[in-house]
C-alpha cells in the first residue's frame, strides 16, 4: 500500500465511522463518467467543506490494491446497479498538492517532487525498477503491465496557482505536468478511467490553464448535480441534530445558508461537526486560514465596496455579476469580482435565481464583524452605528431622528432615476433598518388581518426588543399609515404576542416644498 499510487482504504476507513454522513452518492456520478467523454471532473468548494473526505472516498472505492467492501456494503452506493462494477477495478494516483507544497521549501523543488514520487511508487507496486524517467511512458507501462486504467484523484489541484499567484514559471510547470496527463491524445485514452480534482479556485478562465480546459466544471456559483455533495443538506443536518440532541434552530442560525437549486439549503459540514462534538456553537471558520483572507479582500479600494460589505453584514442581499472574474487570486476589475471570489471561498453565498449575495449565516457573519474592525473599515462602521442608531431612536419614539435618517439613506441609497418611484421606499426601509439580524426576523408583506403589512421586525428569543410594524406611505401623511395598520387589523397576527408591538408609519411626499422635509414618521404603541 502506497501514498501516492493505489494508497488503499485506510484513510477513508478512520473517516467512515458513526459520524460519517453517507455522501457516496458522489461515487455513482464518477461511475456514469468512467470511459466517457466526460469522465475528467473538477468540483470546486470551500476550504472545510469536506474536498478531501470525498477524494479519500473516491480512492478508497476505486483502488484495486484492497478490498473495500465492508466499508461500502452498507451505503448508498451498495444499492447501485454498477456497483460491483466498479468497486476496486483501478488503479490510483492520488495526491494532495498542498503536501508536497508543504513538504519543501521551495516551490519548483515541489514541482520536481511530484514526477519523482509517482515513478518511484509504481516501481514499489510492480516489484520492480521502471527503466527511464519520463513520467508518461512508465504510467502506460504501468496501466498495461497491471491491465488496469488509472483514476485521478487530485486534491487541493489549484495550490499550486494559489500559492504560486505571481510566479508564472512555476504555474506554468504545474500546468504542463497536468496537460501531459489530461491533453494528450496519445497518452489520455489508454491510460486514464476518469480524473476527479478539487479544490477552492475554479478554472481560469483567460486560457492560460489549457492543460485543464476538458475538465467539466461545478463550482459554488454553478454546482448543478454536484450540489448536494458540496456540504450536508438539511434533511442530513436534522438527522445529526435528532440523534446528538442537539438544537437544529441554533444549527440552522449558525451554518446555513448557502442554497442550491433542486438541492436547498447546503451546511458548512465541519462546523456542523464540531458543533455537535463540542456541544457549542461558535465560529469555528476562525480555526481555518480563510478567515484570514477575508481581510485583504473587504480591504480593497474599489467604488461602492464599504457600502456593499456594510449592506451585507446588516443582512441586505447584493446583487453580483459574477460573469468577468478571471477565477484568480490577483485579477480584480471592480467590486463584483472580489465579491464573486468570496463565492468560492465561502464567505458570501449566491443566489442563482436572483443574482445576489448574501452572508450566509452566524459564524460567516461574526468574521466579517471582526475582520470591518480589524481593518478600521471606517465607512462601513459608519453605516452600522447608523442603523443601530436608527433602531434605538424607532424603540424610544423618536419620530424626528427616525424621519431624518430614512430621508438621509433614500438620498443616499437611491439613484435620481428612481428616487421618486413607490417601490424604492420599501428599499430604502430595508438599508435603513439593515443591522436587524443582531436583534430581528424580518419580514416582507407579512399576512395580516385583512391585507399585508409592508415590513415586520420580530424580535428573535433572546432579545427583549420589542416588535415593529412598519408601514409605508406614499404621498399621504405618516398618521395615514398608522391608521391603515389599525384598519387593516395588521397586529391581529400577534394577538398572542407576550411583548410591545410598536405600529411605524413611514411617510413619502416627493411634492414637498423646497426646504420642507419629505419623509414624516409616527410611532405609537400597540394596546392590545
Amino acid at each position: 500500500m502506497g501514498i501516492y499510487v493505489n494508497p488503499g482504504n485506510q484513510a477513508f476507513k478512520r473517516i467512515s465511522g458513526s459520524d460519517y454522513v453517507d455522501k457516496t452518492g458522489l461515487i455513482s456520478l464518477i461511475n456514469n463518467r468512467i470511459d466517457g467523454n466526460n469522465s475528467l471532473v473538477c468540483v470546486s468548494r470551500p476550504r472545510r467543506f469536506g474536498k478531501s473526505y470525498a477524494a479519500k472516498m473516491l480512492t478508497a472505492y476505486y483502488d484495486c490494491s484492497c478490498n473495500s467492501h465492508e466499508l461500502f456494503d452498507n451505503k448508498d452506493i451498495a444499492k447501485t446497479e454498477d456497483y460491483e462494477k466498479y468497486i476496486n477495478k483501478y488503479n490510483i494516483i492520488y495526491l494532495d498538492i498542498t503536501g508536497f507544497i508543504s513538504e519543501v521549501k521551495s516551490k519548483q523543488e515541489s514541482l520536481r517532487l511530484v514526477p519523482e514520487r509517482i515513478l518511484n511508487a509504481i516501481s514499489c507496486e510492480l516489484d520492480s525498477s521502471i527503466e527511464g524517467n519520463n513520467l508518461n511512458d512508465r504510467l502506460i507501462d504501468f496501466a498495461s503491465k497491471t491491465g488496469k486504467q488509472i483514476i485521478f484523484i487530485i486534491d487541493e489541484w489549484d495550490a499550486m496557482i494559489r500559492e504560486n499567484k505571481d510566479d508564472e514559471v512555476a504555474q506554468d510547470a504545474y500546468l504542463n505536468l497536468l496537460r501531459g496527463w489530461f491533453k494528450n491524445s496519445n497518452f489520455t485514452p489508454k491510460v486514464v478511467a476518469a480524473a476527479y480534482m478539487t479544490g477552492i479556485l475554479p478554472i481560469k478562465k483567460d486560457g492560460s490553464q489549457s492543460a485543464i480546459s476538458d475538465f467539466e466544471e461545478f463550482t459554488m456559483i454553478k454546482p448543478r448535480i454536484f450540489g448536494e455533495y458540496v456540504g450536508f443538506t438539511e434533511a442530513e443536518v436534522k438527522n445529526l441534530c435528532d440523534e446528538n440532541q442537539t438544537d437544529f434552530d441554533m444549527m440552522k442560525l449558525w451554518y446555513d445558508g448557502y442554497y442550491f437549486k433542486d438541492v436547498g439549503s447546503i451546511y458548512n459540514p465541519n462546523s456542523v461537526m464540531k458543533a455537535i462534538r463540542n456541544d457549542d456553537f461558535d465560529s469555528y471558520w476562525t480555526e481555518t486560514s480563510a478567515a484570514e483572507g477575508l481581510l485583504e479582500y473587504i480591504s480593497k479600494d474599489y467604488n461602492g465596496l464599504s457600502k456593499t460589505v456594510a449592506e451585507l453584514i446588516g443582512g441586505v442581499s447584493v446583487k453580483v455579476d459574477t460573469t468577468g472574474f478571471a477565477n484568480d487570486l490577483t485579477t480584480f476589475k471592480g467590486k463584483d469580482d472580489v465579491l464573486t471570489l468570496m463565492i468560492h471561498l465561502g464567505y458570501l453565498a449566491y443566489d442563482s435565481i436572483k443574482q445576489t449575495v448574501s452572508i450566509p449565516n452566524e459564524e460567516i457573519k461574526r468574521e466579517f464583524q471582526r475582520s470591518i474592525h480589524e481593518v478600521k473599515h471606517e465607512q462601513t462602521l459608519k453605516r452600522l452605528e447608523e442603523s443601530e442608531q436608527l433602531f434605538a431612536d424607532t424603540i424610544q419614539g423618536n419620530e424626528e431622528a427616525v424621519a431624518r435618517q430614512i430621508e438621509k439613506v433614500h438620498s443616499e441609497e437611491t439613484v435620481a432615476l428612481h428616487y421618486n418611484k413607490e417601490d424604492s421606499l420599501r428599499s430604502v426601509i430595508k438599508l435603513a433598518y439593515y443591522t436587524y439580524r443582531d436583534h430581528y426576523v424580518q419580514f416582507e408583506e407579512l399576512p395580516a388581518g385583512e391585507g399585508y403589512a409592508d415590513v415586520v421586525y420580530l424580535p428573535k428569543h433572546d432579545s427583549d426588543w420589542p416588535a415593529l410594524v412598519i408601514e409605508l406611505k406614499w404621498n399621504k401623511d405618516a398618521q395615514g399609515a398608522i391608521d391603515q395598520i389599525m384598519e387593516k387589523k395588521y397586529p391581529s397576527v400577534l394577538e398572542n404576542y407576550d411583548r410591545p408591538i410598536l405600529l411605524v408609519g413611514i411617510s413619502y411626499d416627493k411634492d414637498a416644498e423646497v426646504g420642507k422635509k419629505m419623509h414624516k414618521c409616527k410611532i405609537v404603541e400597540y394596546k392590545v
